[in-house]
């Protein structure tokens, strides 16, 4: 299974960033972090590959002063695509 995880440090910044998504019409959920990201409040955002660009730009537009990164999620392995 493929998807993106966006990765913040404060839980109600995952969740505000998760209703910016939603109120743009892609879906967005909380999921539990894995441990293997330690970068995290314990959730973060999911995401598929339709929301990306749109995550990127939510995320450069506004203050997210706890984003941690977004992550690429494939067959359980995990790669930072964005800082």
């Amino acid at each position: 299974m493929k998807y993106y995880l966006v990765v913040f440090r404060s839980r109600n910044e995952t969740i505000k960033f998760v209703n910016i998504l939603n109120s743009y019409g892609f879906s967005a959920t909380t999921v539990t972090t894995p441990r293997q990201i330690t970068v995290s409040c314990g959730i973060s955002a999911k995401i598929d590959g339709r929301a990306l660009e749109i995550a990127k730009q939510i995320i450069g537009r506004r203050q997210f002063y706890t984003f941690g990164g977004i992550y690429y999620v494939n067959n359980n392995q995990y790669a930072i695509i964005q800082h």
